[in-house]
């Protein structure tokens, strides 16, 4: 491991004191034996010498004293690293020149990542001065290269000593603040309008490149060109403005594609793009997110963080290659748009009611289900949000941390440190925790440790990847989890999706005909009075001309839809389905037992969302219907002659419940 500044300059003296510490003992400020303990003390805390010196006499070194260590110190880093020392009290700054460096070049987040200030540039060779805390730092060092040879700079190191670089970098810190604080006249707004031909003319068009071919000094300054930056950012404010989820840039075959994901549905906001960007664009995400832009073989992850309209917002990116060129998704965290609070999420007071209830427990497990994007997050952080109290002690685990919590300990899983869930876990079970989030459950050594840490004392809250609520209890015993322990330590199981929520301005009421109504389990009789809604769709092409002649829904913009709502299925075990996780009972016998005690499924729950207006047959249809399994069977229906005893529906003996009205039970 690599020694700090402050240690390697302890190396040097090692017993023997420094001219400097020899003059202080002589000038009576300490004694020998407290010398060598601030010696001691300042390499093992890497704090500067005079601040534990002052520390451990209680009194301030004289400016004289002060001014004899900083000489020491400067010509210890000379020696140490083999280049100039710069002394801001002797060798005068150009801040204009600072000002513009870190501007122009070097960003301000290089600068503090590394403790470093870029000084000066001259001509005559093209070079930039740099001063460094640690000029032999190797990360810095390679990313100050990547940064500066697309323009043709080289770098010149200076030291400086850590005192010295705060103050500098606190100084420009300072005047940013006061830049930005000053009131604009006009509010800022963003041009989301992209000029294709201005693309096409910028670059030149190299067709499909083979990767040995590819230049990285030329891609790299293509990246850094003013045009690809700023389109770059256009997307990244329309993806925001907009409110979408994900990002997904898609080099085809003749063109770039970028759709937005947008309450689950993507969307394509912009025409294509040209080919010829295809490369300078990838490198430009793939910088700003800190990955490798000479690797195209393999996935890489990473991480933005903007401001955008004064608050903070991350995407988390990922790279892929693909057949014609790196697949980058950029999934948007944004913690000002989340609504924390499960009575913000279940309109249903019964399902509600009953996960409060689950949470308030001591102890046990309880699991959330459903595929990518389906708000699980979301619904797990509700229930510590409702939890969360100064006497009780809450660690999560979470790859990766997509929220910030306050009074909750987070914990981001890292797997090239063997950070995995699994030994997260058991490092919380010595953390004396009160609850336990695990991001997700996807092997037996993190199943089996959250079920024991159910079964002793903690209420442990997991995901998994099942349909339904009740094929997470087969999903735990394919993981290798004895029934038993299942049983024994599971409080419930919530399955759950999210539906488009039809645009309350424009969405068009209708009825529905008989054999839509049979369709989905519903009969005109009971649902007289109901009033069912379409979505006011818009073909995207059509939206433009609609929109100048001020014709188009301000809410959803011609979409039909706007924001989403959570659609949940609550398993609770009882004592008849602890008996049938015991016995081994198949999925469908225990979600059967399920329905006769209570439980709304997924799909008779987005049926009572139709009913209240809140979304349409047709996101019933794409969401929830489709997840039952129910289009074999309604094909075949008629094939045995059994009649549902609620709604007279015609029934296949093997159906567990009736597909119409989900009543459990039928007759022949």
């Amino acid at each position: 491991m690599r020694k700090s500044p402050t240690a390697r300059r302890a190396l040097i003296v090692q017993n023997n004191l420094s001219p400097f510490g020899n003059k202080l003992v002589k000038s009576g400020f300490v004694n020998k034996d407290k010398m060598q303990q601030a010696l001691i003390e300042s390499r093992q805390s890497n704090k500067p010498l005079t601040q534990v010196l002052e520390g451990l006499t209680g009194k301030q070194l004289p400016p004289d004293l002060i001014r004899e260590y900083k000489k020491q110190q400067l010509f210890e880093l000379k020696i140490l690293y083999g280049v100039d020392s710069l002394d801001p009290e002797i060798s005068q700054i150009d801040t204009t020149q600072v000002d513009e460096l870190i501007n122009t070049l070097i960003p301000i987040d290089i600068c503090r990542r590394y403790q470093l200030v870029p000084l000066s540039k001259k001509t005559n060779p093209p070079s930039v001065l740099v001063a460094m805390v640690d000029p032999d730092n190797l990360a810095a060092l390679d990313d100050l290269k990547l940064v500066l040879r697309p323009h043709g700079w080289e770098m010149q190191r200076m030291v400086i000593t850590q005192e010295d670089y705060q103050q500098i970098i606190s100084k420009y810190l300072d005047e940013e603040v006061k830049r930005q604080s000053k009131p604009k006249k006009k509010e800022e707004k963003f041009d989301l309008e992209i000029d294709f031909n201005d693309l096409e003319t910028s670059m030149a068009d190299e067709g499909d490149d083979e990767e040995s071919d590819v230049d990285l000094n030329k891609e790299l300054k293509d990246a850094e060109s003013p045009r690809v930056i700023k389109l770059v950012n256009k997307i990244l404010a329309k993806a925001l403005t907009d409110g979408v989820s994900d990002i997904h840039v898609e080099p085809q075959q003749k063109d770039l594609r970028v759709r937005f994901r947008k309450d689950g549905v993507l969307q394509e906001p912009f025409k294509r793009f040209p080919k010829s960007i295809v490369n300078a664009l990838t490198s430009r995400f793939k910088i700003i997110s800190n990955l490798d832009i000479a690797e195209r073989r393999k996935p890489q992850d990473g991480r933005i963080s903007r401001k955008f309209q004064g608050r903070k917002v991350d995407f988390r990116v990922n790279t892929l290659p693909a057949r014609y060129g790196e697949k980058i998704v950029l999934r948007i965290l944004d913690n000002s748009s989340t609504q924390l609070g499960l009575d913000k999420l279940i309109t249903s007071e019964e399902t509600l009611a009953q996960v409060r209830e689950m949470a308030s427990r001591p102890f046990g497990l309880i699991l959330v289900t459903g595929p990518t994007g389906s708000g699980k997050s979301t619904t797990l952080y509700s229930i510590l949000a409702e939890r969360n109290d100064p006497g009780v002690n809450i660690s999560t685990a979470e790859d990766p941390i997509e929220y910030a919590l306050p009074g909750i300990n987070q914990v981001q899983v890292i797997r090239e440190k063997n950070m995995d869930f699994s030994s997260i876990l058991r490092a919380f079970l010595r953390q004396d925790p009160d609850i336990i989030l695990v991001g997700e459950t996807r092997d037996k050594e993190t199943a089996k440790t959250a079920i024991e840490a159910a079964l002793t004392g903690h209420l442990v809250l997991t995901t998994l990847h099942t349909n339904d609520a009740a094929g997470a209890i087969a999903r735990l015993e394919e993981m290798g989890v004895e029934p038993f322990m299942v049983s024994g330590a599971l409080l419930g199981v919530v399955a759950q999706r999210l539906m488009r929520r039809v645009c309350s301005e424009c969405r068009i009421a209708y009825t529905p005909t008989l054999e839509e109504l049979a369709r989905y389990g519903l009969s005109a009789s009971k649902e007289a009075g109901v009033t069912f809604y379409k979505a006011k769709t818009i073909p995207p092409d059509a939206r433009g001309d609609l929109k100048e002649k001020g014709e188009l829904c301000p809410k959803c913009s011609g979409v039909g839809y706007k924001g989403r709502c959570g659609v949940y299925e609550l398993l609770q075990v009882t004592e008849n389905l602890q008996v049938l996780i015991n016995a081994g009972a198949p999925t469908e016998r225990i979600k059967e037992a399920a329905v006769e005690e209570g439980m709304v499924t997924l799909l008779a729950y987005s049926l009572n969302l139709v009913r209240e207006g809140k979304t349409t047959l047709e996101e019933v249809e794409r969401v929830t219907y489709t997840d039952t399994g129910l289009e074999a069977e309604l094909k075949a229906k008629r094939k045995v002659g059994l009649t549902c005893k609620t709604c007279s529906a015609g029934l296949q003996q093997e159906w567990l419940e009736c597909p119409y009205c989900m009543t459990p039970r039928f007759t022949d």
